[in-house]
């Protein structure tokens, strides 16, 4: 699942990077997105059927987030990153900002947010894997016991003893993987690409607006204003007389090496919160489902002396 969906992303910036290409060399956009849906790109059918369908180019282009036929849903990640893509469309026909340029730089910022989603991911690897083996510990114990020859199972449910060491083992396990899934899931990278806003913004200005105008482009097209990161940088170029476009863009990836950083970071303090679960819940699982039922078999063969 969380390869398809790095797939995904992957495949979004490489259909936005041949657009770029095609449109760089002429052709026209509606054309563009022919060529590339009799390639086969999944993406460019779904907006040339919008074209066909009398939709605007933002609009048909919106319609690349959609499921294609025959397929229920898609992930949040290709969402994200088509929605994306839309808004950068949207900013660039609006403010009348070179379309080849600006499709150009928002796929390398999708494959920089990418690589970025990536890395993290591999860092994350390790620990999530301990995670997960370290969770079979009790269950392991279960059958080390049965394989000794103890009557484990038997144990279980012999009194209330066996029964209180399966129901606390059980919600101890339960505990377990739900503790260790949700430190994994907040060490994880989120969707979206990092420093969005001062890419669209980069882009509005390089159709040579007003800042004002270029900010009511991208808050039209993402419903969101931009961020303060964003308002320092614009009172940088304001103060010191220079373009904003390439500080903007510099802002941009400053922010996805800032993501980068702070996933790796991330990742490293996950190996050691993963400790948490393991000794509260974990090992205190193996003694009950492990330790304790052996030790309950035992006394129940051995003789009562008065």
């Amino acid at each position: 699942m969380k390869r398809a969906m790095e797939a995904d992303a992957a495949a979004a910036a490489d259909t936005v990077l041949r657009l770029a290409v095609l449109l760089q060399a002429g052709v026209a956009p509606t054309r563009a997105w022919g060529h590339l849906a009799e390639s086969g790109d999944p993406a460019a059918i779904r907006v040339r059927t919008a074209f066909d369908g009398g939709s605007t180019a933002a609009e048909a282009v919106a319609q690349a987030a959609l499921p294609a036929p025959r397929q229920n849903s898609q992930s949040a990640i290709q969402v994200r990153a088509w929605r994306d893509i839309a808004a950068a469309w949207t900013v660039a026909t609006t403010v009348g900002a070179p379309l080849a340029e600006s499709l150009r730089g928002l796929a390398s910022a999708l494959r920089d947010a990418q690589e970025a989603a990536d890395e993290v991911r591999v860092a994350l690897a390790e620990p999530a894997g301990t995670a997960r083996l370290m969770a079979w510990l009790p269950l392991v114990a279960v059958g080390l016991g049965v394989a000794l020859g103890f009557d484990t199972l038997g144990t279980f449910f012999s009194g209330p003893l066996g029964i209180a060491c399966l129901v606390g083992g059980g919600v101890l396990i339960v505990a377990a993987r739900w503790w260790s899934g949700s430190l994994v899931r907040r060490a994880e990278a989120g969707a979206g690409i990092p420093g969005l806003d001062a890419e669209l913004l980069a882009i509005g200005l390089s159709g040579g607006v007003s800042i004002d105008r270029a900010r009511a482009a991208v808050q039209a097209a993402t419903g969101s204003p931009a961020g303060p990161e964003t308002d320092a940088v614009l009172a940088l170029s304001h103060s010191a007389g220079v373009p904003a476009v390439e500080l903007l863009r510099a802002a941009g990836s400053l922010a996805r090496h800032r993501a980068r950083v702070e996933g790796k970071l991330r990742a490293a303090r996950l190996s050691t919160r993963l400790l948490l679960p393991l000794g509260v819940c974990t090992l205190p699982a193996f003694l009950l489902l492990g330790v304790a039922p052996m030790l309950l078999s035992v006394m129940s063969t051995m003789p009562l002396s008065f």
